[in-house]
């Protein structure tokens, strides 16, 4: 009789163990998976900035409206821009301003916009460069442009430039909200080239406020596939991420252009 209750104490103490292992397992935490290293993550996020960097984008710019067949016929005769450079207002017997249509027609085909302001005639002075920065705002803030765009302004090979006029567009641009930008032909016989010059020189920061697209050397107009290799000229420390190659097209209006392909996230 001793024997069989022993048994029965043995099995019913088996039992207990074994469900208070049931009970216990069904408390402990799932173990998580090892996540990756912020290192790798971050690793992996540089490689990407180095491959976009790197990447070379071709593009053009226009004076005229952008519509289904002005697409066309860049498409057909020279290839299919990822950059269209635009203006930003009207301005008679030069360029027809950027509309909303025009910009939601580029957005529909997958295409950036440069915005461009060519309404300076004479670069000097720094209460003009901060003024003309503010209206180049107000006609982005028109179209709807989100701010951090950048804004370049056109400073043609003869107007009169200096440091004053580039410094107030630059404050002019941040206390808009935008960012800045500068097109001209950055080549050693233009004062422009100069100028920057001294400014890249004196501030070592400048590099990270102002963006250069500089129509300098010319190698004349060419199709996508016939792009030069992207060579560009400017002062040494300038943040160069566009360069007009070439010039006044026979067809279709336009001038070419390649750009790094970091200029993305400041284009609309």
């Amino acid at each position: 009789m001793n024997q069989w209750r022993d048994v029965w104490l043995i099995a019913i103490a088996t039992l207990m163990l074994i469900s208070l292992l049931f009970i216990f397992k069904g408390h402990v935490p799932p173990v998580n998976k090892e996540k990756e290293p912020p290192v790798q993550q971050e690793n992996g996020q540089q490689e990407k900035d180095h491959e976009r960097k790197d990447k070379v984008i071709w593009g053009i710019d226009s004076a005229s409206s952008a519509n289904e067949q002005q697409y066309r016929c860049v498409a057909e005769n020279f290839g299919e821009p990822k950059v269209w450079g635009r203006y930003l207002g009207d301005l008679e017997g030069a360029s027809v301003g950027l509309s909303v249509k025009e910009a939601e027609y580029l957005h529909a085909n997958d295409i950036k916009i440069l915005l461009i302001y060519n309404h300076v005639t004479d670069a000097r002075g720094h209460k003009s460069g901060f003024s003309h920065a503010e209206k180049a705002a107000s006609l982005a803030d028109e179209l709807g442009v989100p701010k951090e765009k950048a804004i370049f302004v056109d400073i043609e090979p003869d107007y009169p430039v200096d440091s004053d006029f580039i410094k107030g567009w630059m404050e002019g641009m941040e206390n808009s909200g935008y960012h800045a930008g500068i097109y001209g032909v950055f080549s050693e016989e233009q004062d422009l080239y100069h100028v920057f010059k001294e400014m890249v020189e004196s501030d070592e920061k400048l590099e990270s406020k102002m963006i250069v697209w500089t129509a300098h050397p010319q190698t004349g107009i060419s199709t996508q596939a016939n792009a030069p290799e992207y060579k560009p000229e400017a002062p040494d420390g300038a943040n160069v991420l566009g360069w007009q190659y070439g010039i006044d097209a026979k067809s279709c209006n336009i001038d070419t252009n390649l750009f790094k392909g970091e200029i993305i996230d400041y284009l609309w």
